[in-house]
């Protein structure tokens, strides 16, 4: 995989903050293992005292907030704390699902080893809301608006729906293969499938927070690729 320069990722930048659309397959901050690079590494070549304010999953594409200095992380971290920060999601699901304002507030439980589960009992509160933007014969586009910051929120509140994100294979999501929306689709005699999509069909759409003069703004994350190919080949073979 090629690397990106952080300059060409930028959506918004000022004296204190950047907002960067954020490539699939990038970890947001050090994995255990090291040697991967990661947004911080890429963040802190382009400014020393580059911090990451939030975490995005290595497979989500999308809006991410950096500090610039200290008091930047600061400013953003607590506006995080006390839940100010509105984060839209956008979310191709399987089957079709009509979320209108739908609330979920299952508790989560991090169980380690970068898994979590539904517990009533030892979970954390964990509240996301669900608007479906558009139908398709087996997914849907959906919009999610997570209120609290839990590990993989969206993806389990989804998949206890019945409603798994395509491609997450870790919460029963099946990869999208263009075979299975094509009519006539044919492959040739020792070809193999590869999914429309080598990753779970999540983007962080939207970020509003307040800069450090008290101002609102909201930062607008263009699909990548493959997230934009997927939807238009189920514009095309799914509608």
């Amino acid at each position: 995989m090629k690397m990106p320069k952080l300059a060409d990722l930028i959506l918004f930048e000022n004296d204190d903050i950047i907002v960067v659309n954020k490539p699939p397959f990038i970890s947001s901050l050090d994995e255990r293992e090291g040697g991967d690079i990661n947004m911080l590494r890429l963040a802190k070549q382009y400014v020393e005292d580059a911090q990451i304010c939030h975490r995005l999953d290595k497979e989500t594409s999308g809006a991410l907030i950096i500090a610039k200095n200290p008091e930047a992380y600061r400013h953003i971290s607590m506006q995080f704390e006390k839940r100010q920060v509105k984060k839209v999601y956008h979310a191709v699901i399987e089957g079709t699902h009509v979320f209108e304002e739908l609330f979920i507030d299952l508790p989560i439980l991090n169980v380690g080893k970068g898994t979590v589960t539904i517990s009533r009992q030892e979970g954390k509160r964990a509240e996301t809301w669900f608007q479906s933007l558009k139908y398709f014969k087996h997914y849907t586009l959906v919009e999610c608006r997570p209120v609290t910051g839990r590990m993989h929120q969206i993806r389990i509140h989804l998949a206890t729906q019945r409603a798994s994100i395509a491609g997450d294979e870790m919460y029963k999501g099946k990869p999208v293969f263009l075979s299975s929306i094509k009519r006539k689709y044919h492959l040739g005699k020792d070809q193999e499938e590869l999914p429309i999509m080598k990753r779970f069909a999540l983007h962080a759409y939207e970020v509003t927070f307040k800069l450090l003069d008290g101002t609102p703004i909201t930062i607008h994350a263009p699909y990548p690729k493959d997230f934009e190919t997927l939807l238009k080949l189920l514009e095309k073979f799914d509608a």
